[in-house]
């Protein structure tokens, strides 16, 4: 211990230290049930008597003392043999009417007990005879009527017109308050001034289990400052925390006093000690009596603050001699504390409400951007999506897109949304400052891993999609009145509670945390769930009712092409005919100019009926049902040789094959179709005479499909993993980029119709139209393909498409 802070100890503080056991478990502060410690404060009785016939069930042991009766005496006995049945009754009335009120209006949190004047005759402690008069505190405890006497303290009775304008002018000052720290301020003035202890402190808890810290203080001249200090969240165990959200007040007159035993030491029914949750005169813990001793406190005072039922902080109150309190003034103290906690939540509601009119105007502006009435407009900047929570960065996850605004998105965010996504409940917001101590991971773990520090979500379903927004760590440095990893130190007597204050100030920074999400920010965060759930709603509604039509119209357009084509080829041959039969009855008689019109007509007839041929093949594929099947690609392109093989011949291209292909599900007649055109094109295409040795290789390749590919519709490979792609690569003049969309349509074509073996310019077309009735993808690259005017850029194009795989077939 320094010596500084050893300076500030009292002499009784130094020997209370040392006078106890030299090794110090604080996991058993933790786990000590407090509200069974089998005692009382020793300037006061208990009895806790049965409530329907009045017999005494537990006394404390010091009733001779405080009653005049000895706990044997009254152990079994009636408690009216005490007090008097008229008393007895007075004191079942004030306890029913407390558990009425509670039962009424149970969210109001701490229970309640009621407060009579009772008047017992006959000797004191001391030998004396007389009437004594008693404030006695009764509460219902099960079966039980538990009653708490304390000697009425000297000074004539309470008159409750003397008390009260104090109170009132307390309470004045307390709603003249503005904010939350000036609320506490102007309470601890006035309970300082109520109860005349040494020092008065506000304190706040860190979230529910979280450190507290000193935002309010007043106190006597020579006490060093606690102003802004922060407290370890193991000064006040979990058990204390509960007790303290039940019990408004509690309050430690003497920090040496010698408890008085309850008899029995345990009850029969139970066989643990009278629950004293709800008692005012429940002894403390030998921990926390070591503690204010090691702060040099004689006796203390504790008033809870609550905000929606939960603990929100405490008005902590220390003096430097033992101190009673009477109950007026304790009930004074509690009100005060009823009162302050309803101020603070008003004041908070106030800045609440303040925070979320200005969000909420801010949500209005950004709704009104989304022009298109599409969710991914958020996205776009300047949005105020991210300004919208004061954050980082916004990510929408819908389907397989993934839309980011302000920063970019985390790596490692990306999975971890999902997973919280799918753990989280659909349209409830999960929200998290400190998101590295959520996921069991230490701050500089986090960092390394690309793991922001706030995360806030909403899930919008059970497939992933989400909307979110995250935050960076923002480290807050701190200053303790301990080391908040060392709880306790070694001192003059061993390990023991480390002493709290300014002479012991240790300064450390918090990592691992953002700023905090607030609750207005919660709501208006639910509130534009709320408006892009109907967005999204109304998108999928418009776009079932678009495919819908669009089937329709599809298959409209491909019924009116088969019937075009077929009803269209009678006439045009009637036409061919006409012609050919003209040249050869009147070819003798026919001018060279005629003849060669003629000519002209049949050829045009022809060359129309292909063109048909070609629409009304490519009508049919629309039609015609897709039979697939786990087959060998190996043999599909052994088939489609038979016709492509002499073209490639012919043209002097030498196939390649570097490997066996796999087995894919397919229909076996249109693969072969789509292997044969590819095959065809690319002794179309080869490369010019001289410009070396022409090739076309076929082969599967685990690739992933590009994002141009993604954006034309959803598919294999639309979640950007890797997918088998079989490829035709050749080495011919190439594509030019700007024209590769070009040459995918129908009846398009890069050269003139005598150029290149001619074709109809519908080969292409047709490929694509398979690949997408097989649920694939397929795109084109030509890397070094430049445009020029015979459109041979070169070298080579190669044709990807992707097909299902067997599942026996995937890695």
């Amino acid at each position: 211990m320094s010596e500084d802070v050893q300076g500030w100890l009292t002499p009784r503080a130094v020997a209370a230290e040392a006078g106890v056991s030299q090794e110090f478990d604080l996991s058993q502060c933790v786990r000590e049930p407090i509200h069974l410690l089998g005692g009382v404060q020793s300037y006061g009785a208990l009895i806790a008597a049965r409530w329907d016939d009045a017999v005494v069930d537990t006394v404390s042991r010091n009733a001779a003392e405080v009653l005049g009766r000895a706990a044997e005496e009254l152990l079994g006995r009636p408690v009216t043999e005490l007090i008097g049945g008229e008393q007895w009754a007075l004191a079942r009335e004030s306890a029913e009417a407390v558990t009425d009120s509670v039962a009424a209006a149970p969210q109001e949190g701490p229970a309640s007990s009621g407060v009579l004047p009772l008047t017992l005759d006959g000797e004191d402690g001391e030998g004396q005879r007389g009437s004594r008069l008693f404030d006695v505190t009764v509460h219902r405890n099960g079966d039980l009527l538990v009653l708490e006497f304390e000697p009425r303290a000297e000074g004539g009775p309470f008159v409750f017109q003397n008390f009260y304008p104090r109170v009132r002018r307390a309470l004045q000052k307390l709603q003249g308050a503005t904010d939350v720290t000036e609320c506490c301020a102007a309470a601890v003035r006035e309970i300082r001034t109520l109860t005349g202890y040494d020092r008065v402190v506000a304190y706040r808890f860190d979230g529910r289990d979280g450190p507290g810290q000193v935002i309010a203080e007043d106190r006597s001249e020579g006490r060093e400052p606690w102003l802004d200090l922060w407290f370890p969240a193991s000064d006040i165990p979990p058990q204390a925390r509960r007790l303290y959200a039940r019990n408004w007040i509690r309050v430690i007159g003497d920090v040496d006093d010698r408890t008085a035993g309850l008899v029995p030491e345990l009850r029969a029914d139970t066989g643990e000690p009278l629950d004293l949750s709800a008692s005012v005169l429940r002894t403390v813990s030998g921990y926390h009596l070591e503690y204010l001793r090691n702060i040099g406190v004689a006796s203390s005072m504790s008033v809870s603050l609550l905000h929606e039922g939960e603990l929100w902080g405490l008005i902590a109150c220390h003096g430097d001699e033992p101190r009673r309190l009477s109950p007026e003034v304790r009930a004074a103290c509690e009100f005060f504390g009823i009162a302050l906690s309803l101020q603070l939540a008003a004041v908070a509601g106030r800045e609440e409400a303040d925070e979320l009119a200005g969000n909420r105007r801010a949500l209005a502006t950004l709704l009104a951007r989304l022009a298109s009435g599409a969710p991914d407009d958020l996205m776009r900047p300047g949005s105020g999506l991210v300004e919208l929570l004061d954050a980082d960065g916004a990510v929408l996850l819908r389907g397989t897109e993934t839309l980011t605004a302000g920063a970019p998105l985390p790596d490692a965010l990306s999975g971890l949304l999902a997973r919280l996504a799918r753990d989280g409940a659909v349209g409830e917001v999960w929200s998290s400052d400190r998101l590295p101590e959520a996921l069991g991971l230490e701050p500089d773990e986090a960092e390394a891993e690309g793991i922001p520090a706030g995360l806030l979500l909403l899930p919008f379903n059970r497939d992933g999609d989400l909307l979110a927004w995250w935050r960076r760590e923002q480290p807050a440095p701190r200053e303790w009145a301990a080391d908040p990893s060392r709880p306790v130190r070694t001192g003059p007597g061993g390990e023991r509670l480390t002493p709290r204050g300014s002479a012991a100030v240790y300064r450390a920074t918090v990592r691992g945390r953002s700023a905090p999400w607030s609750p207005a920010q919660r709501v208006v965060a639910g509130e534009l769930w709320r408006e892009v759930s109907g967005l999204l709603t109304r998108q999928v509604v418009a776009l079932e009712a678009r495919n819908t039509e669009l089937a329709r119209t599809n298959e409209d357009l491909d019924s009116f092409a088969h019937a075009a084509a077929h009803d269209l080829k009678e006439p045009l041959r009637g036409i061919s005919n006409a012609a050919a039969f003209i040249v050869e009855d009147a070819g003798t008689v026919l001018d060279a100019t005629s003849l060669r019109r003629l000519t002209t007509v049949r050829r045009l007839a022809e060359r129309m009926d292909g063109l048909l041929d070609s629409l009304l093949h490519f009508s049919r594929l629309g039609q015609v049902g897709m039979e697939r099947e786990a087959l060998s690609v190996d043999e599909v392109l052994d088939d489609a040789l038979v016709v492509a093989g002499g073209r490639l011949a012919e043209q002097g291209v030498t196939l390649v094959r570097p490997a066996a292909l796999p087995r894919l599900r397919a229909d076996r007649e249109r693969l072969r179709e789509v292997l044969e055109n590819l095959l065809v094109n690319a002794a179309k295409y080869a490369a010019d005479e001289g410009a070396g040795e022409r090739r076309v290789w076929v082969e599967a390749v685990r690739t992933a499909v590009p994002g141009q590919a993604r954006e034309e519709g959803g598919g294999a490979g639309a979640d950007g993993g890797t997918v088998t792609a079989l490829v035709v690569r050749d080495n011919g003049i190439g594509i030019p980029a700007g024209q590769q969309a070009d040459v995918l349509q129908l009846f398009r074509r890069l050269h003139r119709r005598d150029e290149r073996g001619g074709g109809s310019g519908v080969g292409l077309a047709v490929v694509k139209r398979i690949v997408e009735r097989h649920g694939g993808r397929l795109w084109l690259e030509s890397p070094a393909a430049a445009p020029d005017a015979d459109c041979g850029g070169g070298p080579g194009t190669a044709v990807w498409f992707t097909l299902e795989e067997p599942p026996e077939a995937r890695p």
